[in-house]
């Protein structure tokens, strides 16, 4: 079990992709200020030592998704578009790079499965069930004391 979690520690860094890291570095972020208070890419990009360009980008693509909210104007900023007990970090990651990669195999053979498995099937299969299941599962709530306590440490 230990060689699986180096392993699956491993894939979620390769998993996604580094605008997806970016979302989910500045949703998490988002889901520790106040409710209702409004911060603009720059401050977003500058808490999650983020470049601005990228943090601006994938804002605006989880402004589309409905998991950020977003006001313009001199005073605008953007929000968590709902509370963050009921964002599933699995939205943020389907809004940015979708699931695909939950459904296909990790070394890309096209007839990959439990009939004629690739020589890491079994071994993807459970980090990938566990990985889904994990995103699923969890929401921006349940990681607000882990993320305060590593802004803390930027």
């Amino acid at each position: 079990m230990k060689e699986i979690n180096k392993l699956s520690d491993f894939l979620m860094t390769v998993l996604f992709s580094k605008k997806c890291e970016i979302g989910l570095q500045a949703v998490l972020y988002l889901s520790t200020e106040q409710e209702g208070d409004l911060f603009n890419s720059f401050q977003v990009s500058e808490r999650v030592k983020q470049p601005k360009e990228f943090v601006s980008k994938v804002l605006q693509i989880l402004t589309a998704s409905g998991i950020v909210g977003s006001k313009k104007g001199k005073n605008g900023g953007f929000f968590l578009a709902k509370p963050a007990s009921t964002i599933k970090l699995i939205e943020i990651v389907e809004a940015i790079d979708g699931i695909s990669v939950f459904e296909k195999c990790v070394l890309g053979f096209p007839d990959c499965g439990d009939a004629h498995p690739c020589p890491v099937h079994s071994t993807w299969g459970k980090i990938r069930d566990e990985a889904y299941n994990m995103l699923m599962n969890e929401t921006l709530q349940d990681f607000k004391s882990k993320t305060f306590d590593k802004l803390a440490t930027l």
